[in-house]
C-alpha cells in the first residue's frame, strides 16, 4: 500500500521577531510551560500562572491569528457557549460556575498553543517537547519512587495503590506520559548511537511511570497511538533504509518494553494488581448502572434536555459521573455544547489526518502529536478528558502544526507560480 506525500521545494521561512532576546524569551516561556505541566497536585497549579504569563509575553511581542485558526476558534466558542447556557439554572450550586470557567480557560490554552506554534514552528516545537519530556521524566521518577515508598510522604503521590505522581488521579498521570513517550520513541529510531542510548533510558523511565499508573486507558492509549504512529512513519518514510530502521527499532522497542514489564511483574504484589487492572471489564463497568450502562441511560437523558442538565449534575441522576467525554459534553453543555465538542473532535481528526502526509521539517513530531490525540479521543469514550490540561495542549499542538504546514504550502505555491515569470523576464 503506497501513500503519496507532498514535498515542498521552498524552505519554510519563519516570521522575524524583534530581536534575539525576544526569541529567547518566547522559547523560554514555552519550555517552562511544558516543564511544569505535570505538577498539578494543587489548584490552581503553577501551570495556570505560567501559561497566562507566556500568553502575555507572546501577545506583547507579537503573534497573529491565521485564517486556519478560525474554525478552531468558532468550535471552541460554541462549545463554551453551550456550557454557559446550561450553567444558568444551576449557577448557584457548588462548583458549577468554577467548572465552567475552567472549561473556558482550558479552551483558551488550546488556542494559545495553536497560535504560538504556527510561527517559528520547528524551533518552538522542539523546545516545547524538550520541556514536555523533562516533565514526563520527573513525574515518572516521582511516581515510581513513591510507589516503592522511597520518598517522604509517599502517600501524597499514590491513589488506590496506583502511582498518581504529581497528579490527583493515576488515570490522568498515565495518559500525560503518552505524547512525550512517543517522541522519545522517534528519537531512538532516528537518532545516533549516543542518542539511542540516552533516549532508551528516558523511555524506560517513562514506561515505568506509565506502568505503575495501572491505568488501563493509558496502557491502551499508548499502545494504540504507538502502532498508528509507526504505520504513519513507515508510509511517509522518504527511503527504504529509513523504513527498515523503523521496523528494526519497533521490534526492538517492543521486546525491551516487554522485558521491562516482565521484570516489574516479578516484584512483590505488582503482578496481582496488574492482573486485576488488566481485566477488560471491571465490576464497576458492568450492570444496568455500570459505566457502559450509564452511557446508554445518559444518552437518553440528553435527548430529553436540549439545553443540558448543567455542569456536575450527571451524578445526581446516576450513581457516578458519566466517564464519557461525549456524553458529559451533552449533559453539561446541552446539544450546542455536545455537538460542538463532537465537531471539534471530528474536524481535528479529519483535517489532521490530511496533514500527516505533508512533508514538513516537523512532520515526525506532528505525527506523534496527532496519534496521541487520536488515542486520547478513543480514551475519552471511557473517561472524561474535558478538564485534562494535556488534552487541550495536544489539540492546540495539532492545530498549530497543521496551520504552519498550510502556510508553508502557500509559500511554496507562490514560489512555484513566480518562477516561470522570472525565467521569462531573464530571457
Amino acid at each position: 500500500m503506497a501513500f503519496a506525500t507532498t514535498t515542498y521545494a521552498l524552505p519554510y521561512a519563519a516570521p522575524r521577531v524583534a530581536s534575539p532576546f525576544i526569541r529567547r524569551l518566547q522559547l523560554g516561556a514555552l519550555w517552562l510551560v511544558a516543564a511544569i505541566s505535570g505538577f498539578v497536585l494543587i489548584e490552581p497549579a503553577p501551570y495556570e500562572f505560567m501559561i497566562i504569563l507566556a500568553a502575555l509575553i507572546f501577545v506583547a511581542t507579537g503573534v497573529r491569528i491565521r485564517a486556519g485558526h478560525v474554525p478552531l476558534m468558532l468550535m471552541l466558542i460554541f462549545y463554551n457557549v453551550g456550557f454557559a447556557t446550561s450553567l444558568v439554572p444551576v449557577i448557584e450550586l457548588p462548583d458549577t460556575a468554577k467548572w465552567t470557567a475552567v472549561s473556558c480557560f482550558l479552551s483558551l490554552t488550546t488556542l494559545f498553543f495553536a497560535v504560538a506554534l504556527a510561527e517559528d514552528t520547528e524551533r518552538r516545537t522542539h523546545v516545547y517537547m524538550q520541556g514536555f519530556i523533562l516533565a514526563a521524566v520527573m513525574t515518572s521518577i516521582i511516581g515510581v519512587a513513591a510507589y516503592f515508598r522511597m520518598l517522604p510522604n509517599s502517600e501524597m503521590f499514590i491513589r488506590a495503590l496506583r502511582a498518581a505522581s504529581t497528579f490527583k488521579d493515576p488515570n490522568v498521570f498515565g495518559p500525560f506520559l503518552v505524547l512525550p513517550g512517543l517522541v522519545v520513541v522517534q528519537r531512538i529510531m532516528f537518532g545516533s548511537f549516543r542518542a539511542v542510548m540516552f533516549n532508551g533510558v528516558v523511555l524506560l523511565i517513562i514506561a515505568a511511570g506509565l506502568f505503575f499508573s495501572f491505568s488501563r486507558g493509558a496502557w491502551g492509549h499508548f499502545a494504540a497511538s504507538a502502532v498508528i504512529m509507526m504505520f504513519f512513519l513507515y508510509v511517509t518514510a522518504p527511503s527504504v533504509s529509513r523504513r527498515m530502521r523503523i521496523i528494526v527499532f519497533a521490534v526492538a522497542g517492543v521486546a525491551a518494553i516487554a522485558l521491562l514489564v516482565l521484570a516489574l511483574l516479578s516484584i512483590g504484589n505488582v503482578g496481582a494488581l496488574f492482573k486485576e487492572r488488566a481485566s477488560l471489564v471491571q465490576n464497576y463497568d458492568a450492570g444496568h448502572l455500570g459505566r457502559f450502562g450509564r452511557h446508554i441511560l445518559g444518552a437518553l437523558l440528553a435527548l430529553d434536555h436540549p439545553l443540558g442538565i448543567g455542569p456536575l449534575q450527571f451524578a445526581k441522576y446516576f450513581p457516578e459521573d458519566p466517564h464519557n467525554s461525549f456524553l458529559d459534553s451533552f449533559s453539561a453543555g446541552g446539544w450546542l455544547g455536545g455537538f460542538a465538542f463532537l465537531a471539534l473532535v471530528l474536524v481535528t481528526a479529519v483535517i489532521g489526518l490530511r496533514h500527516v502526509f505533508v512533508r514538513t521539517p516537523w512532520q515526525p513530531t506532528y505525527i506523534a502529536a496527532y496519534t496521541a490525540f487520536v488515542g486520547e479521543v478513543g480514551e475519552s469514550y471511557i473517561i472524561d478528558v474535558q478538564h485534562w490540561r494535556h488534552y487541550y495542549l495536544i489539540m492546540g499542538m495539532v492545530w498549530g502544526l497543521l496551520v504552519a504546514g498550510r502556510a508553508m504550502r502557500g509559500a511554496a505555491e507562490v514560489g512555484a507560480s513566480a518562477r516561470p515569470a522570472c525565467v521569462a523576464g531573464a530571457g
